[in-house]
């Protein structure tokens, strides 16, 4: 094998480290150019990707500690254009690990095609994306090798069984003890009564489970998943949710989703991007907080209330009845009418049957900034 052949990454065994670039090599096989990749804190020999001998590597280029323990994506300045049309218009975010985040826009917005960038799939026009410290365009072996991806439309191989299609990306990727890990992913993702069929005989529902076990087996760092729950059925979704929130305490999950409600249920934070622009980046309680322009709480008494007396209490800017003794009270946003309301009922002796403040929810958010 001649000295300019670049030998495929490999894994510490049985660990999911990650791997950092350094100048290591395998002097009997490659020659002084021949670059490597080795891991950071690794007590083992390394093994040459060509003929499975052992070398010991040269000295580590460490990784940041920030990248290492937090940041896992770092998106700077990303710009895609089509012709004319810029599909991302120069963006910025962070995605870190033990968070799921939420990718939220209308359909063009440039959502995909952000998630396309990040996984290697598709060059930027400009900007940077670094996964797990690696550049996706100087380094996309050992940035993809980071990434667990689910498109949005599911590629499959409907001619294979589901057992079989998973093993065989097992070996793509180098699983250790592949048979094991398979086992653990078709239990995981609820594919056990249907491991031993044809993908092509499987329901839209179960080949996207099939679409999730596989982005999930080399136990990536970064998961990004477009769409996961799309033809699940409801108690699926309720299930590949709880899959998905369980992943976000240990690992990077992004999630493009066109369901809002499956945001505020699973998501940490929210990015929400409209026209290849980012019109909103914030943790979903904070998001809700942002966008309401006034604070509003409903209030039901078991008592007739005079509408004079609500509208004479402090802070009170707008008054609504909802019917029967049924209360809507309005004040500043930065202002929570909650203890004065109560305050009245004790004061004028009323019986209180509700009292509770309303809150935006992400789908009235999404609608105030894509309009």
């Amino acid at each position: 094998m001649g000295e300019n052949t670049n030998p495929r990454p490999l894994r510490k065994p049985g660990t999911n480290q990650f791997p950092a670039p350094a100048s290591n090599f395998c002097p009997s096989v490659f020659g002084e150019r021949a670059q490597r990749t080795c891991y950071q804190g690794c007590n083992f020999s390394y093994f040459c990707a060509a003929n499975q001998q052992p070398f010991q590597p040269a000295t580590l280029q460490p990784l940041q500690p920030e990248t290492f323990q937090t940041v896992s994506v770092k998106v700077r300045n990303l710009t895609k254009i089509y012709d004319t049309q810029r599909a991302v218009d120069d963006i910025s975010f962070e995605a870190r690990k033990g968070e799921v985040l939420g990718f939220l826009g209308p359909n063009g917005a440039g959502k995909t095609t952000t998630m396309k960038i990040i996984t290697g799939y598709l060059p930027q026009s400009a900007g940077a994306v670094e996964v797990c410290g690696f550049d996706v365009t100087a380094q996309p072996m050992e940035a993809r090798a980071c990434v667990g991806y689910l498109p949005e439309h599911n590629p499959l191989y409907k001619d294979m069984y589901v057992r079989e299609y998973l093993e065989f990306t097992a070996g793509i990727h180098r699983v250790p003890n592949p048979r094991q890990r398979v086992d653990e992913m078709v239990e995981r993702t609820g594919l056990t009564s249907h491991r031993q069929k044809h993908i092509g005989e499987l329901s839209k529902g179960y080949r996207q489970r099939v679409g999730l076990a596989q982005a999930m087996l080399h136990d990536p760092q970064v998961l990004i998943l477009d769409e996961p729950t799309s033809g699940l059925d409801p108690n699926q979704i309720v299930e590949i949710r709880r899959l998905i929130k369980e992943l976000g305490r240990e690992k990077t999950v992004i999630l493009s989703t066109h369901i809002l409600g499956e945001v505020e249920a699973v998501c940490d934070r929210a990015i929400i991007i409209n026209k290849g622009k980012i019109a909103a980046d914030a943790p979903i309680a904070e998001l809700k907080r942002q966008f309401t322009g006034q604070s509003i709480v409903t209030v039901e008494f078991g008592e007739r209330v005079d509408k004079k007396l609500l509208e004479s209490l402090p802070q009170v800017q707008q008054v609504k009845s909802l019917g029967a003794n049924r209360w809507q009270l309005a004040a500043a946003a930065d202002q929570d009418l909650r203890p004065t309301i109560s305050a009245f009922a004790t004061k004028q002796s009323l019986t209180l049957l509700e009292l509770h403040k309303e809150v935006l929810s992400v789908e009235e958010v999404f609608q105030q900034l894509t309009r």
